[in-house]
């Protein structure tokens, strides 16, 4: 078998495309897509995610709302904002942009998100719903993720799949579509004690842990498809790339992976949700 490497720009540019009559129709109807994100504080990095949102929406005619909140916002204060929000018929997806502040019940922020609109997939709801198989919008990660792996017609039934990482909104969202998908998951963490052995097993592995370069290739099997949604400093992602293609049968690079079919996800789930309110 050769090599593949999963272009998520590909991808994301098959979704934008799927998208743009959807749209048009939307607009001949009176209804502009909206998608309102909301930054609490200065963090660069977010603030450049939260650019990257509202000029990917501008590009395909959606409209974009940016919210900007200062630091020391409280946990109730910010969660006022999304209820407005909530409340605004001409918003069709709300994002708020993790992480946010310490102080801050970032959970609480979450679950204050209408389930309606929760284009990204954070609520306990949508995630109870994407488990059970009938949510309408997973977590945006895990969500592109499944698309890369439908789109290169890569086979989930029956692999052994291996999630590195368990946060609420990447690591166990994704175990849970893989396992829908009739995959056998293992879930690791920070606290897995055999990580090399456990890869060793792993024919899909999602590097999904939040530490640079941190999964080498000469843990995992060869001939493994390996789907890494880590984002570093220096633009390094969560797996040692250079061993890991050595080994992978296919693999996400960093950047131009996972990161471009994440945002169009967001954009599409956006787009579902302005439908659904023009009906």
């Amino acid at each position: 078998m050769d090599k593949i490497v999963l272009d998520g720009n590909v991808v994301a540019q098959e979704i934008r495309e799927g998208l743009k009559t959807r749209i048009e129709k939307l607009k001949k109807n009176g209804l502009i897509p909206c998608l309102a994100t909301i930054l609490v504080g200065d963090n660069p990095a977010s603030e450049t995610y939260v650019k990257m949102k509202g000029n990917a929406c501008k590009r395909l005619g959606m409209k974009s709302i940016r919210v900007h909140l200062p630091e020391e916002t409280s946990t109730s204060e910010l969660v006022e904002t999304i209820k407005e929000l909530n409340n605004d018929n001409s918003v069709h997806g709300i994002l708020l942009q993790h992480p946010v502040p310490p102080h801050i019940d970032e959970r609480t922020a979450f679950e204050a998100i209408d389930i309606r609109k929760d284009v990204d997939g954070v609520t306990s709801t949508g995630y109870g719903q994407t488990a059970l198989g009938f949510g309408e919008y997973p977590s945006c990660t895990p969500a592109a993720i499944m698309k890369i792996l439908e789109h290169y017609q890569i086979q989930i039934d029956g692999k052994h799949a291996v999630v590195v990482g368990r946060s609420p909104i990447l690591g166990k969202p994704v175990s849970a579509l893989l396992l829908n998908a009739n995959a056998t998951v293992t879930t690791c963490h920070s606290r897995t004690s055999n990580l090399p052995e456990i890869l060793k097993l792993a024919d899909i592995v999602v590097a999904a842990v939040g530490k640079p370069e941190f999964i080498k290739g000469s843990w995992l099997k060869d001939g493994s498809i390996i789907l890494d949604a880590g984002y570093n400093e220096g633009n390094v992602g969560d797996i040692d790339y250079k061993t890991c293609y050595e080994v992978a049968s296919a693999i996400t690079p960093v950047p131009g992976g996972v990161g471009p079919v994440t945002i169009a996800t967001l954009l599409k789930q956006t787009v579902e949700s302005a439908e659904k309110y023009s009906v």
